[in-house]
């Protein structure tokens, strides 16, 4: 039986702008168990994003309870949430967030340094090696494509071995087939038990995951199975080869 990693109870987050108060999460109340791969949709100003701050631990509720892999989350200060990002999270983001001037091994590096790790390299080299760059460890960012960069960045959300690891927008700035490249390693990834959280605006990309959970007006609205479920690795196969 599946464990939840995720629950939220009545959560919500209210911004103050002038006079006016803005209910950007309205009594947001959801579970995802342990070894779940879930799609958060919604239109712009739907809520999905500040969800997915506060569960990431980059945000605090204005009120609500939120547990993580059975912590309670929802009242911690500033310097505990970035311990237990380092400690449980893994970030993919539609803008990569690489060092310019890193190679590729010193940026998956990071998260072991913030965590005071000494020995990085090996685990950093094992981390770019699951996602198929273990012959680019010495690439600045400059130096890849955007697919590769998005694989330096999954490859450093995954090194500190998180129980959960959160893309916003990861296939944002993608082209289509490496959207689906994307989509198949993280396919890869849950298939190794890991839970992965997505928000994205795109159905395509959503029908890739096993669940759906849709925000608008701050409020969750429809959350369902996904019961014709697209395999990235079976449509790569299908796919011409890319253009030299």
């Amino acid at each position: 039986m599946s464990r939840p990693i995720i629950e939220t109870k009545g959560l919500g987050k209210d911004y103050t702008m002038g006079d006016v108060v803005v209910h950007a999460l309205r009594d947001a109340s959801v579970t995802i168990n342990e070894g779940e791969f879930v799609a958060i949709m919604g239109p712009s100003g739907s809520g999905k994003s500040t969800f997915m701050n506060l569960v990431g631990c980059l945000d605090r509720p204005s009120y609500g309870e939120y547990f993580l892999n059975g912590e309670n989350v929802a009242d911690m200060n500033d310097n505990q949430l970035a311990d237990i990002r380092n400690r449980l999270i893994g970030f993919v983001f539609q803008n990569f967030n690489l060092l310019p001037r890193t190679s590729a091994l010193k940026n998956v590096e990071l998260p072991l340094m913030y965590a005071g790790v000494k020995q990085r390299g090996d685990r950093a080299q094992q981390a770019l090696a699951t996602v198929g760059l273990g012959q680019r460890t010495h690439h600045k960012p400059s130096e890849l494509s955007g697919g590769q960069q998005q694989r330096v960045a999954i490859a450093r959300a995954i090194v500190n071995d998180p129980v959960i690891i959160f893309g916003d927008e990861p296939t944002g700035n993608l082209d289509t087939r490496t959207s689906v490249e994307i989509m198949a390693l993280f396919q890869d990834l849950n298939d190794q038990g890991k839970t992965v959280v997505i928000v994205t605006h795109e159905q395509d990309i959503a029908e890739h995951c096993k669940r759906i959970i849709r925000f608008r007006d701050g409020r969750v609205v429809n959350d369902e199975l996904v019961t014709k479920r697209r395999d990235a690795r079976e449509e790569l196969a299908a796919m011409p080869p890319p253009e030299d």
